[in-house]
């Protein structure tokens, strides 16, 4: 199995565990801080991807930013891209990314199901 890279927020504790777990099982991990090497346009694009999601189903919607600046607003995915672009604090996370696909785990144990079906 090639090194799953997880788009990781150390400051969340649910993106925290989600990591132990992996290294637990000796999972070798490829990890991204993303709000210190923020994402691209090309990245997210191929996250949502690998996701089979649209990029409002990965925005944490009970964030004060999105709160103020964004809820009850309709915009077209592209717009919501540069959204998570502009700010990444909005970003679900852990995502945990293989080759094909990505999962975000929450809760944390959903990362033990992907990386079951891989084995």
């Amino acid at each position: 199995m090639k090194k799953l890279i997880v788009y990781h927020n150390a400051r969340c504790s649910k993106s925290r565990e989600a990591l132990a777990l992996l290294t637990e099982k000796g999972i070798e991990t490829e990890v991204v801080e993303y709000l210190k090497t923020p994402l691209t346009k090309k990245v997210l694009k191929n996250l949502l991807m690998k996701l089979n999601l649209k990029p409002i189903d990965i925005i944490r919607t009970n964030e004060d930013i999105f709160k103020k600046k964004f809820k009850g607003k309709n915009f077209k995915d592209e717009e919501w891209i540069q959204i998570l672009i502009e700010n990444q604090t909005l970003l679900q996370r852990p995502i945990v990314v293989d080759e094909y696909k990505a999962v975000i785990a929450r809760p944390p144990e959903s990362v033990l199901e992907f990386v079951g079906r891989k084995r």
